[in-house]
């Protein structure tokens, strides 16, 4: 596959990039690409949700009432769970909602969010640039100039540029990231990628 190199005025240029088939040309694997986003989300839970059992609620442990003969239900302290303000039963405790993942599956899911997006039209190699300082209506006219104001875009980078990244971080649904960072989620969480002529070897060499 064969795609346009444009610069960030819109316009073609006369180059254009060749996208291996073996990264951007396969059959996508649903399951791994759902796998490896489930991974992705699971470990942006901090996970320190915490309710008090009834051993860590503050209150007396005196048998309220006698065991026999009341007429009503035993009880064995103000901090039964059936008692206003009584501890929780079976209350969230703090824990890692991560998984692990192997290595070559985590490939296959980028390799198959890859394709989908070719498969889908919505990648656009751009030519190398740079912005001699941050200014977001630059990078807000870039985006004009490919009509994606307002949607879901993805710039994946050959190295940090600090710069572009400051004048996109301000930007609803704008995402920034390098070719190594680049994960499943962020790939499915776009609408449109714009790839720099450079990340798409950097992206082969990684993905190969």
């Amino acid at each position: 596959m064969e795609l346009a190199v444009y610069n960030i005025s819109g316009k073609k240029t006369s180059k254009k990039v060749k996208l291996n088939k073996d990264i951007f040309g396969v059959e996508p694997n649903n399951h791994a690409v759902y796998l490896d986003v489930k991974q992705f989300l699971a470990n942006q839970r901090q996970g320190t949700h915490k309710a008090k059992e009834r051993g860590e609620i503050t209150g007396s442990t005196r048998k309220i009432k006698k065991q026999k003969g009341t007429g009503t239900a035993r009880a064995g302290s103000i901090k039964n769970p059936l008692f206003r303000s009584g501890g929780r039963v079976f209350g969230p405790q703090p824990r890692d909602y991560g998984f692990k993942l192997n290595k070559k599956l985590k490939r296959v899911a980028r390799i198959s969010a890859l394709s989908q997006m070719a498969k889908d039209k919505n990648i656009t190699v751009l030519e190398d640039f740079n912005f001699d300082s941050p200014k977001t209506k630059q990078y807000l006219e870039m985006l004009s100039n490919f009509d994606l104001n307002g949607k879901k875009t993805l710039l994946i980078l050959d190295k940090p540029n600090k710069n572009i990244y400051l004048s996109a971080r301000n930007l609803e649904k704008t995402h920034i990231t390098t070719s190594t960072n680049l994960n499943t989620y962020q790939i499915m969480n776009a609408g449109n990628i714009l790839m720099v002529e450079s990340s798409v070897k950097e992206i082969e060499n990684i993905l190969s």
